[in-house]
């Protein structure tokens, strides 16, 4: 006598359901493999998406552009005087605005759109100097101090913490001054030497963070000399910050070239117009033509306006701690 069975029947499908649900729970817990993502390419992703930044970056684009063939677009020479004639210092001292002259002339008879298209490129000219030799010299300073450590450090830090104790507009006026002839150059020494401390501190707090971190200290468990720790593993992995800094200070370096020049401390040939020389000769005729101080001072608000919100971008996407 047989014994009845237990086994439920076979149903339709319901072995294919039980193994679709067996190697759903096996791969639930795998991760899939895909390729890591850089923090170059990821910021990248974030950036592209960030209006704030497309419109800093166009307006930074423009801005270069323009300074770059300036002369080749510039419908009339900077120094010739095309509009002497209707100079008239009782009557008419600043020619306006006329067929082939846009926005009109100075009080020298000479083309004003001309001028401002051909000083974008002196402005750029010493904003990219500037913030370059500043930044050469920030990181050989913080190199040295975050390298090094010990009294080197203190020393550094000690001449760094007085730079940035005096106001940087005081002590680039100074600077500028003691030159006997004032230039471009002197704009760009003076300019470049206080932006110095603000790149070798942060430079030199990047560096120190980097000394505690397992690749480092990987390094130096192998026998790695400390030379290459330094230039191989600490220093390219401190510049991220540094080259941050950089963008935003191109903005501070033309907003402080505009302010000596507009002081005078600037390039005095009026051959080669400047933003912030155009500013300053344009005091003279405030009352009765005040455009010949909106236009250079519109320039340089919106510039330097272009490079900090393109530097503020940058930074909240390459920050860990900024990103959403």
């Amino acid at each position: 006598m047989t014994e009845p069975t237990t086994e439920k029947p076979d149903r339709p499908g319901y072995g294919r359901m039980r193994r679709d649900r067996i190697d759903a729970l096996a791969t639930a817990g795998v991760v899939a493999d895909e390729p890591g993502v850089s923090l170059i390419r990821s910021a990248w992703k974030r950036l592209r998406r960030n209006p704030v930044f497309l419109i800093g970056a166009a307006i930074t684009i423009a801005f270069v552009v323009l300074a770059v063939i300036s002369p080749w677009i510039a419908p009339w020479d900077v120094t010739a005087r095309p509009l002497i004639d209707e100079v008239r210092p009782q009557t008419n001292p600043v020619p306006g605005p006329e067929a082939g002259h846009l926005l009109g002339g100075d009080d020298r008879g000479r083309d004003l759109f001309s001028r401002l298209l051909v000083g974008s490129r002196q402005t750029l000219v010493v904003g990219v100097f500037a913030t370059l030799f500043g930044l050469l010299g920030g990181l050989t300073l913080g190199t040295i101090a975050g390298a090094v450590g010990g009294w080197v450090d203190s020393l550094v830090m000690r001449i760094v913490d007085v730079m940035l104790s005096i106001p940087s507009l005081l002590l680039a006026f100074t600077i500028a001054s003691l030159a006997r002839q004032p230039s471009q150059w002197t704009l760009i020494v003076a300019i470049a030497v206080i932006q110095v401390p603000v790149f070798a501190r942060l430079l030199r707090g990047s560096m120190l963070a980097q000394r505690s971190s397992d690749h480092v200290l990987a390094a130096r468990s192998l026998g790695v000399r400390p030379r290459a720790i330094v230039f191989r593993h600490m220093l390219p992995n401190s510049l991220g910050p540094v080259i941050v800094q950089a963008t935003l200070s191109l903005a501070v370096a033309i907003i402080d070239a505009a302010a000596l020049s507009f002081l005078g401390l600037g390039n005095p040939d009026q051959r080669q117009p400047e933003w912030g020389q155009m500013l300053g000769l344009a005091q003279k005729y405030i009352s009765e033509a005040p455009h010949l101080a909106f236009y250079p001072a519109g320039c340089i608000i919106v510039v330097a306006l272009g490079f900090t919100l393109m530097g503020e971008s940058l930074r909240e996407a390459l920050d860990p701690k900024s990103r959403r």
